[in-house]
Order: C-alpha cells, then sequence, then structure tokens
C-alpha cells in the first residue's frame, strides 16, 4: 500500500492548482489558522485513541489479575 488513496495519480502540476485554488478561497492569513486547527484535532485524536488503548490494557490486566 505505497499509494495514500488517490494521491498517487496526483501531479506536481495538479497539487499547484490545488494550492492555489485553497489559497484563493481562504486567504492568505486564514491558512495558517486552519492548519493549527487541524494539527490540534489530530493531536487531540492521536491522545484519545492511546488513552482508549491504555484503557483497554487496563482491563485486560484487571481481568486476567482477578482469575
Amino acid at each position: 500500500m505505497s499509494e495514500l488513496l488517490f494521491i498517487g495519480n496526483l501531479g506536481t502540476g495538479e497539487i499547484i492548482i490545488i494550492a492555489i485554488v485553497v489559497l484563493l478561497l481562504f486567504g492568505g492569513k486564514k491558512i495558517p489558522e486552519l492548519m493549527k486547527g487541524i494539527g490540534k484535532g489530530v493531536k487531540n485524536f492521536k491522545d484519545g485513541v492511546r488513552g482508549l488503548e491504555d484503557d483497554i490494557k487496563i482491563d485486560e490486566t484487571d481481568t486476567t489479575a482477578k482469575k
């Protein structure tokens, strides 16, 4: 799985066009704010997943200790 979804089919020209469209839609000042928000969202998601994994490990440890 060396390709990420559809990104493997995009060339340099298409990526530049997409970047220009995003710049026109959001403006130069909004893009850093948008990226910052996306970064915080991804960080919160990863922390939540990590917390769930820890809870599952604790539950498994408690279950085996009670037997």
